[in-house]
């Protein structure tokens, strides 16, 4: 089959690998139908996370059930199944506490030895804990398609985000980001009630969505000046809820001085650069909490999914570039250009 592999900075290739196929009892194999390029694949792609040459890449996917191992229950052939960015076992005690990508046998799609969502089909592990049942008639819509192929990571990790800074009914939310997690915190934060949200972000076509997702307010300075916008919006106090969705020094400090005090930072921007931004004793002196990591989408999926499917939640235009797995090597291109917000693949 075919599949993207990355080979140096800014080398991605279509190439030939290995068919997938059932290893253990509890594998299931999965005909790839849409994936997409997540903005932390671009670490790998600009070089500044390690990879080997020719590993696979991409973990966001969903796709037709090919073939299941023989203690395979909860899935059949013909199934269409969307995937967690990572796999779990469902019974270990992290999976149990809803904590499953702490999960003791799970594992990442694209790590050594593993296949990667972008690509033909791929193997899945744990296929019961792991894969998620969607109605056969999406298959058929492409919106929808769109729609739940964010549950495999974006919608699931605004959705951690806007958790973990306490996103509620009454609350002013900010968040610093506006890529397709950013986005997708914004649908999260008023599917939870927020009652004011501002989005910060200078893109004019990123706001614009923001603004059609629930964003109330935008800001679009940077730095100091971007504090200095948020309190003035909220009479000098700053955001109850403040979503951390980049991951950079500036983002993070940008968070704290825009949080009110007693308020919540949900980060859930992939830490890069020389330091965090964070000042302890600011927080300690504000009350400030600090929640998030990793999201564990897959615990997220069977809250979120009745919402896209009768389209109270619809994620789907974070996607406003779609290639073939032939226009991979390109979609990365955009997204490094920023020309693109989030790139779908299709067959």
């Amino acid at each position: 089959m075919r599949a993207i592999t990355i080979h140096a900075p800014f080398d991605m290739r279509v190439e030939d690998v290995p068919d997938p196929a059932v290893r253990r009892p509890g594998d299931a194999v999965v005909r790839v139908l849409r994936s997409c390029i997540c903005g932390s694949d671009l670490w790998a792609y600009r070089g500044e996370a390690a990879r080997q040459p020719g590993q696979r890449i991409g973990h966001e996917f969903l796709g037709i059930v090919e073939d299941i191992g023989a203690d395979v229950v909860g899935v059949r052939r013909g199934d269409l199944v969307v995937a967690p960015f990572m796999w779990s076992d469902g019974v270990c005690d992290y999976c149990r506490e809803g904590l499953t990508t702490s999960c003791e046998h799970g594992g990442f799609w694209g790590s050594v030895g593993s296949d990667g969502g972008q690509g033909e089909a791929v193997r899945v592990p744990f296929a019961d804990a792991t894969l998620v049942g969607l109605p056969a008639e999406a298959a058929s819509d492409d919106r929808l398609l769109a729609a739940l192929l964010t549950l495999s990571d974006v919608m699931g990790t605004g959705h951690h985000a806007a958790l973990g800074a306490g996103a509620r009914p009454g609350a002013t939310v900010a968040v610093v980001g506006d890529g397709a997690v950013g986005l997708c915190a914004v649908l999260a934060a008023k599917r939870l009630g927020a009652e004011r949200i501002v989005a910060l972000g200078r893109h004019e076509a990123r706001t614009d969505l923001a603004r059609r997702f629930g964003a109330t307010d935008v800001v679009a300075e940077r730095g100091e000046a971007a504090v200095e916008a948020v309190r003035e919006l909220t009479r000098g106090q700053g955001a109850h809820a403040v979503v951390e969705a980049v991951g950079t020094e500036q983002s993070m400090r940008t968070a704290v001085n825009i949080t009110r005090d007693g308020g919540a930072i949900g980060f859930v921007g992939v830490p890069h650069g020389s330091g965090t931004g964070l000042d302890l004793s600011v927080m300690f002196d504000r009350n400030i909490a600090l929640r998030g990591g990793v999201a564990p989408v897959r615990a997220y999926i069977p809250e979120l999914l009745p919402d896209i499917l009768d389209g109270t939640v619809d994620p789907s235009p974070v996607f406003d570039l779609t290639v073939t797995l032939d226009g991979v090597p390109d979609g990365y291109r955009a997204m490094d250009e920023r020309t693109a917000l989030k790139v779908m693949v299709t067959g």
